[in-house]
């Protein structure tokens, strides 16, 4: 935005998201199984989201995820499920990002 004059997309940026737009979240499963592009994201019975990646991660030891929900349910520590073929895994909304390098001082 810093960039002077117009160009494409200001409009829509300056705009910013509209009214009830979904928000980009991390989820934090347990056990191996882990949401993939595409899977529903519930609340109840509500589809509330739509995981966008995710995977086995090897260095947290556990599924996570990223996903697309509506507002109400992207506050930290939420829960929900992820449907994995038909069969729903519990979730919880984490902070983003998953993981963050520790700073060594050597």
């Amino acid at each position: 935005m810093s960039k002077p004059g117009e160009f494409v997309g200001r409009t829509a940026l300056e705009a910013g998201p509209g009214e009830g737009a979904r928000v980009l979240v991390g989820l934090r499963s347990e056990g191996k199984r882990a949401g993939r592009a595409g899977y529903a994201v519930l609340h109840d019975d509500t589809e509330v989201g739509t995981v966008t990646s995710g995977a086995l991660s090897p260095t947290l030891g556990y599924p996570i995820a990223m996903a697309y929900v509506v507002p109400e349910f992207s506050g930290v520590g939420t829960e929900l499920q992820i449907d994995v073929r038909g069969s729903r895994i519990a979730a919880s909304v984490v902070s983003l990002p998953f993981y963050k390098k520790k700073e060594s001082h050597g």
